[in-house]
């Protein structure tokens, strides 16, 4: 009796084992397939023609306000440590 439990307790753990790694394939492919661009033929043309390609982003970065942001974090004050360290 004790091996039977033994035996369904193993390939159960087995099973949630094989079905937590499917589940973080299809996560890791949804979140890893979106960021890629798309590779065709014409891209594939325009390398071998030109030598780059340039892809379109979705938005472009905004220089000025990266500037602003690092402007404002280096300016802030920051406490100092306190204890005898």
């Amino acid at each position: 009796m004790l091996a039977i439990f033994w035996f369904v307790f193993g390939a159960g753990l087995a099973t949630l084992a094989i079905l937590a790694g499917v589940s973080l394939r299809a996560r890791r492919d949804d979140v890893i397939g979106r960021g890629r661009p798309v590779l065709d033929d014409a891209a594939i043309e325009q390398i071998i023609e030109h030598g780059e390609i340039w892809v379109d982003e979705d938005e472009p970065l905004d220089l000025d306000e990266i500037d602003d942001e690092e402007e404002r974090f280096w300016s802030e004050s920051w406490d100092e440590p306190q204890g005898d360290w």
